[in-house]
């Protein structure tokens, strides 16, 4: 953002170019607009420290003055060594100012935190550490509505988590583009509402950077998007072999299927043991059921011209015949969740010569640390970097399950989904999310995308069905998803370039 920042000032302004001192009148402006409308009464307190951040800080007291309100800035640092843009503005400003201190704080009904922002390094400690430290207490006991300026001060842009003490807002305006810290958990936590603001940085700017880290949305996977056509035929749409396991364990398998028909695969078929393949019968009737001896029998079946896609692991049981069952369905997209991913704790290495760039792996945190045991404690701290470094050494796209779900193509591309409600974490959820990403890659989505896709639909059904779901709602919430989605003024959501 810094570099798009700059390229954008150099820009003609019949290019889409702005000065910096205009971007950052433009945020402080907005800044003090939200104000105005969270907090329309009481006295206001802008904490400004001594950066950039700081600069949004000065504008926005001077437009709230302007605009009537009582407003004290107090600011952290020396004002005789402000420089560039950030001088300018304290230079422009003819209030009140006053030491941010643990007590500056105090009566504020509304608080504007732009003491630091996105190019914080180290976690604040002393002075800044205590004022943090009061803008939570004043928020908690006396309501103090709190705005920060991009970021809420101690945050850092690229992490999800909170590397020390760090304030809390109840909005935060993100400008030119969200960071990783606001899609990303615990810090997100910190974020309050993330509304996402134009501070006038050309977008040709920010995509002259190159982003490769995105918010997930149909934005960014849409065009991939299966479409159909009047002469579609089911078996254009694709299979998808979904492997059964024991007879008192195929309700896993079962909800991937049901996923997987419901995204759209042509054709799905439940494979297991006699046993299995008798308990699936006598419960699905969209699916089909084939009873096999072995995995060579399942990768035979997959091995068919018409399917496209293989899920393995719901229900499967950890052990070899799991392992077999992958390496057997070498022919298709794999989608290996749960029991596939364990059954390869002792060698991840093995797994990794398996996968192809058209697999994907879905583990939650415990599998991830069983498959990457050496990224793990990493994925705590940075959990887009360690996704993505676990995509390239696996050769596959990776998908981190989580309520801030990270999904990394081993080519370095990576997403973030951000619209997962808490009513998801129910037993059999992901292996509904499986087979949702297993029918895309069946209608010949690429294995990124799908996985993109269907965790952004996962979430999109929570979201439609709420409170008291269970697992098996989810596939039923796909028709008025997609009747959403595709409606003509169907919203795009994320998708945002970072």
């Amino acid at each position: 953002m810094r570099a798009a920042e700059g390229m954008a000032a150099t820009l003609p302004p019949d290019a889409g170019g702005r000065a910096t001192a205009a971007m950052m009148e433009a945020a402080g402006a907005a800044l003090a607009a939200a104000v105005l409308e969270k907090a329309p009464e009481g006295p206001v307190v802008v904490l400004a420290g001594p950066g950039g951040n700081g600069g949004d800080g000065w504008v926005a007291a001077r437009a709230l003055q302007a605009a009537g309100r009582a407003v004290c800035l107090a600011f952290m640092g020396n004002r005789q060594r402000l420089v560039g843009d950030a001088a300018l503005m304290a230079s422009l400003y003819e209030g009140d100012v006053k030491p941010a201190t643990q007590g500056a704080v105090a009566g504020a009904a509304a608080i504007v935190d732009a003491l630091f922002g996105a190019g914080l390094s180290r976690p604040l400690a002393g002075e800044a550490a205590a004022v943090v430290g009061a803008v939570n207490e004043a928020r908690a006991r006396s309501g103090a509505f709190v705005i920060a300026a991009d970021l809420p001060s101690g945050l850092f842009a690229d992490l999800g988590a909170a590397p020390g003490p760090t304030a809390t807002a109840d909005l935060t305006l993100a400008f030119g583009a969200k960071k990783a810290c606001h899609l990303l958990y615990p810090a997100r936590g910190k974020c309050g509402e993330v509304v996402l603001m134009d501070v006038g940085i050309a977008p040709r700017a920010i995509l002259a950077q190159g982003p490769r880290t995105f918010e997930n949305g149909p934005a960014i996977w849409g065009g991939t998007f299966p479409r159909l056509t009047p002469s579609v035929h089911k078996y254009d749409r694709g299979g998808v072999a979904v492997a059964v396991g024991p007879a008192l364990a195929t309700g896993a398998a079962r909800l991937a299927a049901h996923g997987a028909l419901r995204v759209g695969a042509g054709a799905v078929t439940l494979l297991g043991d006699a046993a299995a393949a008798a308990i699936c019968a006598g419960q699905v009737t969209s699916a089909m059921v084939r009873a096999i001896d072995t995995p060579a029998d399942f990768g035979d079946f997959v091995a068919a011209d018409r399917v496209r896609a293989a899920v393995i692991g719901p229900g499967t049981d950890v052990g070899e015949r799991t392992r077999n069952l992958c390496a057997a369905a070498s022919g298709a997209g794999r989608v290996l969740d749960a029991d596939a991913l364990t059954s390869f704790a002792a060698d991840p290495e093995a797994l990794f010569r398996l996968a192809t760039e058209r697999d994907v792996l879905t583990p939650h945190a415990g599998e991830f640390a069983r498959v990457f045991p050496d990224l793990a404690e990493a994925a705590v701290r940075d959990k887009l970097t360690a996704t993505r470094d676990a995509a390239a050494r696996a050769g596959c796209v990776v998908l981190l399950k989580g309520p801030d779900t990270v999904i990394a193509a081993p080519d370095g591309r990576a997403a973030i989904n951000a619209n997962a409600p808490a009513d998801l974490a129910t037993a059999g959820s992901g292996d509904v999310l499986a087979g949702f990403i297993a029918g895309l890659i069946a209608q010949a989505m690429p294995s990124f995308e799908a996985a993109c896709a269907g965790a952004w639909l996962h979430g999109a059904c929570g979201q439609a069905l709420g409170r008291g779901l269970i697992a098996e709602d989810l596939p039923g919430a796909l028709p008025s998803v997609f009747r959403a989605l595709f409606a003509p003024s169907a919203p795009q959501r994320g998708g945002k370039g970072r």
